[in-house]
């Protein structure tokens, strides 16, 4: 090695941020190993590289004794006060054993080691920089998939969408653009590994994070989301700003915001409703677009008996379901769903209770019947006021 290899390390220092004295003490260990491996000899030897011009010397420690079993490891004390007067007993003492050709065998190191070394350095930072962006959306490029995995490039690596994490009701090519969420960054030994998500409710609320402004600034938050990809969402939000309305908010005007991420999902139904600190009012808004006569709330063990019209029960309840599992995730309640005429069958229906809950109001609210005649939304848009009632029914 050389001058200009000294500088090549220098602007590698500059280049990938691997400290150069990092990358010199590893040469130096690694020549070690090559030289016991080329030259037969023992434990004791020591590597030195000129910090300035780059030259190596090879250098063999022997401790000083007066009886001498392995010239390898020792020597005596006579040959030690020839090289140094001072010497005595126990001294450890470094001879010059540099072999002529080991230049070839140093630069072959050298290049190994630094090669290494700028590897784990470049993986060191691809990771530093996603392990801070784990729970967040990024965009990629699908490249390929196998049985296991979709593999998407991100820029500097590939991330990984197991097969359990997409969306039943897509179909990926190679070159196609997708939003994803960050679910976990791991290092292993062939770099860091990146887990993302097309299914993850995060990623629903990443997503609003990204169309509504009063999310990203705070105004408005989602405090909680449920989700069955691919086919219905709800999400509930709240807005401290009682002059602020949370679920227009996520709507957008004329519906554009909420309607880019349907797009994003491939047609997954949105249910938006608003929170609200009283179970009987957020149970209600949470099973809408059904409309809700009574909620009893057993605190105890955290379970609602809700009362629905004869003709909305079906509503309520939802394909296979679906409306009353959403529902009961998305707050937290067990949610157990009875029809108005069964309820009175049961004396379970207290008739000096309102008729309804002060729940959200109807289109009115979102989106005013008189735009609603002039201008059609997307049948896939589905708020807590909107919904395909054939479907449901």
């Amino acid at each position: 090695m050389n001058s200009d290899f000294m500088d090549a390390l220098t602007t590698l220092e500059h280049d990938k941020g691997i400290e150069k004295e990092i990358i010199i003490e590893a040469i130096e260990a690694a020549l070690i190993s090559a030289y016991k491996r080329n030259f037969n000899q023992a434990q004791n030897v020591r590597v030195d590289i000129n910090r300035e011009n780059g030259s190596i010397r090879v250098f063999a420690r022997k401790q000083v004794v007066e009886e001498v079993f392995d010239p390898r490891l020792e020597t005596s004390l006579e040959e030690a006060k020839g090289i140094d007067p001072n010497y005595e007993l126990d001294d450890i003492i470094e001879l010059e054993v540099t072999p002529k050709n080991f230049g070839r065998i140093a630069a072959q190191t050298a290049k190994q080691v630094v090669t290494q070394r700028v590897r784990e350095a470049e993986r060191d930072i691809i990771y530093s920089e996603f392990i801070d962006r784990e729970e967040d959306i990024i965009t990629g490029i699908v490249q390929r998939q196998d049985h296991r995995f979709i593999y998407v490039d991100l820029g500097k690596v590939e991330a990984l969408l197991p097969q359990g994490e997409q969306m039943p009701n897509e179909t990926y090519k190679h070159n196609d653009r997708m939003k994803a969420y960050i679910t976990k960054v791991e290092k292993t030994t062939k770099g860091p590994q990146i887990l993302i998500s097309r299914s993850h409710p995060g990623l629903l609320k990443r997503l609003f994070e990204l169309e509504v402004p009063e999310i990203y600034d705070g105004t408005v938050e989602i405090l909680s989301v449920a989700r069955e990809a691919g086919d219905r969402s709800k999400i509930s939000v709240y807005a401290q700003d009682p002059e602020v309305d949370p679920v227009g908010a996520c709507v957008g005007p004329k519906g554009q915001r909420v309607q880019t991420i349907v797009d994003e999902l491939k047609g997954e139904k949105i249910d938006i409703v608003e929170w609200s600190e009283d179970t009987f009012v957020y149970v209600s808004n949470a099973l809408s677009p059904s409309k809700v006569i009574d909620v009893q709330v057993n605190e105890e063990d955290k379970s609602t008996l809700v009362i629905v019209p004869d003709y909305q029960l079906s509503l309520a309840i939802g394909k296979r379901g679906q409306n009353a599992r959403l529902a009961a995730k998305l707050t937290g309640w067990k949610i157990d769903i009875k029809s108005e005429s069964e309820a009175e069958e049961l004396g379970l229906l207290n008739k000096d209770e309102p008729a309804e809950p002060e729940t959200q109001e109807n289109e009115q609210e979102l989106l005013d019947d008189d735009w609603l005649e002039d201008n059609s939304i997307d049948d896939e848009i589905v708020t807590a006021n909107e919904v395909d009632y054939e479907d449901e029914q």
